[in-house]
């Protein structure tokens, strides 16, 4: 029986397809850098071994999973190869895996991790499901019907799967370091559009979208008359937020979820689609309300009176987003944010976009922009960031002291880097005074 061995496994999809494997019985182990990543905690209480790179990790008998963000230069593919194993990139392994399921692929530039989620979530209540969700969590579930998973647009990997069906939520320009325009992301969803199997449940308030030509049926959803799924009557409620759903002007059902925003009702409005399209009751839907989130998507804790929001937003409208739940969630609070930018091509592309939706926040505090595996530095700074935000302060995680926001503050730190790791320290020093 062979291993499979992860090149990368604390990567958030890599760290989802091994728990996927282990569930269905499979041998997994996976190797990494020596830095701490919230994904390993999961992998950890499996048994999962994790070790540190090295070419001696790789053994005959293996069969190698390939991260995206490690090229074929790294010494453990270098030793695979040389030792004539079978090597997969993670989008090739996962393309032909998810061939043995009804498979739904749930992409966009936005949304893709909490629509997953919430998607999985209500399959799983009454249909057998596995399920890869952008947050690092997998779970194989023997004979399965359905295979629901987040799908990135980056590189194009997602052309490497035929889904049965795809839910796109939205197209927006994002991943400059790759993308040269938002019709150059536009053309890669038309790709994917031609590669799906059965239907495409799309939102039709996103201009791009409406552009999409498919081969299949295309049900839109929105806010908007003309979509085939529409949600009114959008209210806030002690649950969170219930609103009327109408199929082709027709009502159908009014649903609550425990989540706040218009781009949840989205979300959540795009899970209904594709339900409402596989057959399943309202009263099989309605399980929306007993959702309980995705990792780093609005993830919440009270320390004291307190309140710390936990968020993935990287991208201005993802901020934009995450302010306005934290608003509507928490009317008579004021915010505190704490963001940290990604890559130095996103921060330079969206300079001036990323200061305008952070003056949405009370108090603005930001951290060293973080690099990727592909773009350690950069020529830009914080500090040009800074300038357009004149009452920001610069955080240092040696002087966590120094965030100090108002008694009733809700602070969300944001990011996705590792600004994790100014959360703690702050979660730390708030215990200890």
């Amino acid at each position: 029986m062979a291993t499979y061995h992860f090149v990368g496994i604390k990567g958030t999809g890599m760290s989802a397809l091994a728990h996927i494997l282990f569930d269905l019985g499979e041998t997994v182990q996976g190797s990494d850098v020596d830095k701490h990543f919230f994904t390993e905690k999961e992998l950890y209480k499996k048994g999962i071994p994790i070790l540190n790179f090295s070419k001696e990790n790789i053994k005959p008998g293996l069969v190698i999973i390939q991260g995206n963000a490690f090229n074929d230069d790294h010494e453990e593919i270098i030793e695979a190869k040389a030792l004539n194993l079978p090597i997969y990139k993670y989008h090739d392994f996962l393309g032909a895996w998810l061939e043995n399921y009804t498979s739904i692929a749930v992409t966009g530039a936005h949304g893709k991790t909490s629509t997953t989620g919430l998607l999985s979530h209500v399959l799983s209540q009454t249909k057998s499901t596995s399920y890869l969700i952008g947050d690092g969590t997998g779970v194989g579930q023997t004979n399965s019907k359905y295979f629901a998973f987040e799908a990135c647009e980056y590189r194009r990997h997602f052309l490497s799967y035929r889904p049965d069906y795809a839910i796109m939520t939205n197209i927006d320009f994002d991943h400059p370091d790759y993308f040269s325009s938002v019709d150059d992301v536009f053309s890669a969803f038309q790709e994917m559009a031609d590669q799906v199997k059965k239907g495409i449940i799309a939102c039709g308030d996103d201009e791009y979208l409406h552009r999409i030509q498919a081969k299949v049926p295309v049900l839109y959803y929105g806010f908007e008359e003309h979509n085939d799924f529409q949600a009114k009557d959008i209210k806030e409620v002690e649950e969170g937020t219930s609103f009327d759903v109408y199929v082709r002007h027709d009502f159908y059902e009014t649903f609550t979820i425990p989540l706040y925003g218009k781009h949840s009702v989205l979300n959540a409005l795009a899970v209904i689609a594709l339900c409402h399209y596989e057959g399943m009751s309202a009263e099989e839907i309605g399980h929306l309300k007993t959702f309980t989130g995705v990792k780093r998507r609005f993830t919440e804790k009270v320390i004291g009176e307190r309140v710390i929001i936990d968020d993935y937003a990287h991208h201005p409208k993802e901020i934009i987003a995450t302010i306005d739940s934290i608003r509507r969630k928490y009317p008579d609070r004021e915010i505190t944010a704490v963001f940290q930018p990604h890559t130095f091509t996103r921060t330079k592309m969206f300079l001036q976009a990323f200061a305008d939706s952070l003056k949405l926040a009370d108090r603005v505090y930001l951290c060293d922009i973080f690099g990727s595996q592909r773009e350690l530095v950069g020529k830009l700074s914080i500090n040009d960031l800074m300038e357009l935000l004149p009452e920001s302060e610069l955080l240092d995680l040696n002087k966590i002291e120094n965030l100090k926001p108002e008694a009733d503050d809700v602070v969300v730190f944001m990011g996705a880097g590792d600004i994790q790791k100014y959360q703690k320290a702050y979660e730390a020093y708030l215990k200890e005074s």
